[in-house]
């Protein structure tokens, strides 16, 4: 081993996380991973390593940790403030910390995944083939606590290419994600209500997925009043079958569930559509209050306009532009 971490304070679940474990599924073993597989990924690039490689994904950020030998590292992800001893530190940029040398991560104003790549991966055992915690399986291992030590693999040969990552700042805006319909759509008076108005995040929200609601639904806020509800034609019982990472699957409360890196392989709720796999990592990041505006794949005579409302919705508008876009957008997507 070329280095070591010691955790201080782990901050709010953080656990260890590489690009998971595929090919398991007939064992009854799903994926896992990265929740925001584009982050981690950043991160390794950033310290010159492959992509899959294993580092320390925390919520909203309080992360500590102390060198034991020299280290590289990069932080990606929610933008945590960052300090080295105390010292401020760009987000997604490489950092080097000398033998006894302290990272800490403040809490992220935006965004919801932080992540923390070493130079070499951490080296901890791997299970089936990942270092990923699957916090529903209870696979991988343990979720990290103060005091742990971390081992680190041999330096890559390859070096940083890069000091710093340009990245587009994440916010609390509206958040437009692509959906396909489906496989049971069929099984809805209305499948694509589900693209009319915006959803808002709850506060039950996990590695596992993300519950939604129509914000404003009793008192018709942010134009959200009459956004109509996801009601089913077909009340039979669904036997359980296969789930995809991004299934939005509905119970009978009504409320979507987006499934997320350690969702369940299998479920009995009807699943009105999945969430293209490109647009997952954005999903990880939103936070509980924020909106999700969903749409469904594009015609590329669409795909120019879409784009430009999304410009529009990440320049924070005004509640009432957001209306608009949102209005505009249904229109786009929905007519």
């Amino acid at each position: 081993m070329s280095g070591a971490l010691r955790i201080l304070a782990p901050g709010p679940s953080a656990t260890i996380q590489d690009l998971g474990r595929p090919g398991w599924f007939s064992a009854g073993v799903g994926v896992s991973g990265a929740a925001d597989t584009d982050s981690l990924r950043l991160a390794n690039r950033l310290v010159g390593n492959d992509e899959g490689a294993a580092g320390i994904e925390c919520v909203l950020g309080g992360l500590q940790v102390e060198a034991i030998e020299v280290v590289t590292l990069a932080v990606t992800g929610a933008p945590a403030p960052i300090t080295v001893d105390g010292i401020p530190v760009d987000h997604a940029s490489v950092v080097r910390l000398e033998s006894g040398q302290r990272l800490a991560l403040g809490l992220a104003a935006t965004g919801l995944r932080v992540y923390l790549a070493v130079r070499g991966g951490l080296a901890v055992e791997p299970v089936l083939g990942s270092r990923s915690r699957d916090t529903l399986a209870g696979l991988g291992p343990e979720p990290l606590t103060a005091g742990d030590e971390l081992p680190v693999g041999p330096e890559p040969i390859g070096s940083p290419l890069t000091g710093i990552a340009p990245l587009t700042p994440m916010t609390n805006d509206p958040v437009v994600v692509r959906v396909q319909l489906g496989p049971r759509a069929d099984w809805f008076a209305q499948p694509e209500d589900l693209f009319v108005g915006g959803w808002s995040l709850t506060d039950r929200l996990d590695r596992i997925g993300a519950r939604l609601a129509r914000p404003g639904w009793d008192g018709g806020k942010d134009g959200q009043q009459g956004c109509p509800a996801l009601t089913r034609r077909d009340s039979r019982e669904l036997p359980t079958e296969g789930m995809p990472l991004g299934a939005i699957q509905v119970p009978p409360s009504g409320e979507p569930v987006v499934f997320l890196a350690d969702h369940p392989i299998t479920g009995g709720y009807p699943v009105i559509g999945v969430v293209l796999g490109a647009d997952i990592p954005l999903v990880a990041q939103a936070r509980p209050g924020q909106q999700l505006i969903f749409v469904p794949e594009q015609p590329r005579a669409s795909a120019v306009r879409l784009a430009d409302l999304q410009i529009t919705l990440r320049g924070r508008p005004s509640a009432t532009e957001t209306a608009a876009v949102i209005a505009a957008l249904t229109m786009l997507t929905h007519p």
